[in-house]
């Protein structure tokens, strides 16, 4: 599938909607039964933040829109098992001399989505495209990390002080999981990147969560931490300091964060090895974790 640069200017402006997206447009879904969804006139919905690629590999969830918004298993119509993408230049060139076939995942989240992961050399902007089909391809850019202001795999995760049951330094409540708070705030970041363990550290808020996704994350890792949590030290940080969900907490701004969720994970010497962005299941927690040694 090939696209002149004038075509992708027409065809792609638009077609991919931001993390952060409105509730209204989250909630824009009802009906049930199975008609065949129609991929010739949806759009491909990033559901990762954008100014935070970097050259290597790099994970590109995606999900489907609609007329009625994002594309749910509440949406009347039959999901995809899977999807193929072609990834392309700019000017419809493809990058890979084979197509990528990605599964649905479905379960755990309240959208489905289809997390394609390429590996990209160099920065760029580049095009994913729904192989066969008519709709609008999705544009996405990849920047050198000296660019990304946010913890890029590879370096050391900056330690920053997070709150923790015996020292909530400020944030309150210092998780808002329901209903009860989740158990992993009990060792400092700061001092977790010291003891020489692998490091698995989710930002996120449960409560005020813009994308419905910091629940199901947070499920995912309290799952894997009842089966690996002698491996690594797991840790939960809120990305406000109060209820009234306007002030950064520090595990934000310490990390200049422009979305939420993320899940970091760390080698023994603190350096970042794996970041899940913005939407992940239990599943792609598991598989990042036994990427990683954690098993």
């Amino acid at each position: 599938m090939q696209y002149s640069r004038r075509q992708f200017l027409i065809r792609g402006a638009g077609a991919g909607l931001s993390v952060a997206l409105a509730p209204s447009l989250l909630a824009a879904c009802g009906g049930s039964g199975g008609n065949t969804l129609d991929l010739n006139i949806v759009s491909l919905v990033q559901r990762f933040p954008k100014e935070v690629l970097t050259p290597g590999r790099i994970r590109l969830p995606m999900s489907l829109g609609n007329a009625e918004g994002i594309v749910t298993t509440q949406s009347g119509v039959k999901i995809p098992e899977s999807l193929r993408f072609v990834v392309s230049d700019l000017d419809g060139n493809a990058l890979f001399e084979d197509d990528f076939v990605v599964q649905a995942h479905i379960t755990d989240v309240p959208q489905p989505y289809w997390p394609l992961v390429v590996d990209l050399k160099e920065p760029g902007t580049y095009i994913i495209s729904l192989l066969g089909f008519d709709a609008a391809g999705a544009a996405f850019q990849v920047k050198d990390a000296s660019e990304v202001a946010i913890p890029t795999v590879g370096s050391p995760l900056p330690p920053i002080d997070t709150p923790t049951t015996q020292n909530a330094r400020g944030i309150t409540p210092i998780c808002t999981r329901k209903p009860e708070p989740c158990p992993l705030h009990d060792v400092n970041l700061r001092d977790a990147l010291t003891m020489g363990k692998p490091v698995v550290y989710l930002l996120g808020t449960p409560a005020y969560c813009q994308t419905g996704t910091c629940t199901p994350a947070l499920d995912a890792l309290l799952s894997a931490h009842k089966s690996f949590g002698d491996q690594a030290i797991f840790i939960h940080a809120e990305v406000y300091t109060d209820k009234t969900a306007t002030v950064s907490a520090p595990a934000v701004t310490g990390h200049k964060m422009t979305f939420e969720p993320a899940l970091f994970i760390t080698d023994a010497t603190g350096k970042l090895v794996e970041r899940l962005d913005a939407i992940f299941d239990s599943s792609e927690v598991l598989d990042a974790l036994r990427l990683n040694g954690i098993s």
